[in-house]
């Protein structure tokens, strides 16, 4: 890994199937990264947890090349390319389109619906390509670090894990939206979807102790701006959502202005440092029903986009 003086965090945004761009963004910044910058941390929420694990684990592991192909064959995994997944996913990506169009669907509880992909799935897949155990050692060689980003339903408390303290059921907690996925136990308590909590953590890219960076890479999924007015109740409710989920980034963002703001006048100590914030943004205006859409058509064209905007990204900072 370079060492000129650069150092960058990144962190990815999660959005459910949307998080596909973000596993395409990562396979092309980072042999940039590992080759031209100090390469500190990685965070991740939900799909972007999985993301920035399974990046961390192949960059450490055997390098950017090996990371790349790592993050190409477990999001061709979540894609749904057996006729039983294929049919399922149809549904369940349809029965959103009939709720955000009104059309009267039963509600029913995750725990309710055994048949649904869920805990089992989602380990089995995580098992076939990520080997936790090795987890301890390459903690030893960080960074980079990376940082799971997950909500404690019981006592409303964000919480995170990093390195080797992140297990299977980390990342599962990170990614359980609790209207698919039944909460998930970790220490004592029950875990739900980071997207709730810190989307994503970034914060402790500053205050954790470790190398803080130079500037920090957001890979935000949810748009940040639309230019129409939502008047219909499935673009209301899509809004919402939208809103909903960048509503946390913005507040990690505005705990870094303001240390950047009391960094320039001085008010702070010479351990803090300027920060700068850059952005590569999923800006296509798209359902919320296709964060649930596993069509592997869907997952390959979201995958190549990350890597397209992500090369005009570094273009734009060459």
């Amino acid at each position: 890994m370079s060492s000129n003086g650069t150092s960058v965090a990144i962190a990815c945004q999660g959005g459910g199937s949307h998080s596909a761009f973000t596993a395409g963004a990562l396979q092309r910044l980072l042999p940039a990264v590992d080759a031209e910058y100090d390469f500190v941390s990685l965070s991740g929420t939900s799909g972007g947890a999985l993301c920035a694990v399974t990046a961390w684990y192949g960059l450490l592991g055997e390098g950017s090349d090996y990371a790349r192909d790592l993050l190409e064959d477990v999001w061709c995994d979540v894609a749904a390319t057996t006729p039983p997944s294929f049919l399922l996913n149809e549904a369940l990506v349809w029965r959103r389109r009939f709720e955000n169009s009104m059309v009267p669907v039963a509600d029913v509880s995750p725990y309710a619906t055994p048949g649904r992909p869920g805990h089992g799935w989602y380990l089995s897949l995580l098992d076939r390509h990520i080997d936790f155990d090795e987890f301890d050692t390459l903690a030893d060689e960080a960074p980079p670090h990376v940082t799971v980003g997950t909500v404690n339903v019981n006592s409303g408390v964000f919480e995170t894990f990093t390195d080797d303290a992140i297990t299977p059921k980390t990342v599962l907690a990170s990614a359980a939206f609790p209207l698919l996925y039944k909460a998930v136990e970790l220490n004592g308590h029950w875990h739900w979807d980071g997207l709730f909590s810190q989307n994503p953590p970034i914060r402790e890219f500053l205050t954790s102790g470790r190398p803080k960076p130079d500037e920090i890479w957001i890979i935000q999924i949810e748009p940040q701006t639309r230019e129409e007015r939502p008047t219909s109740l499935a673009e209301i409710s899509d809004r919402r959502q939208e809103l909903s989920g960048n509503l946390s980034l913005n507040q990690e963002l505005f705990f870094v202005r303001k240390v950047n703001e009391w960094v320039d006048k001085g008010y702070l100590p010479d351990e803090f440092k300027h920060v700068e914030i850059r952005w590569l943004r999923f800006d296509e205006e798209l359902q919320a029903a296709s964060k649930r859409d596993r069509d592997p058509r869907f997952i390959e064209d979201l995958i190549e986009q990350g890597r397209t905007e992500a090369g005009e990204f570094l273009n734009h900072l060459s």
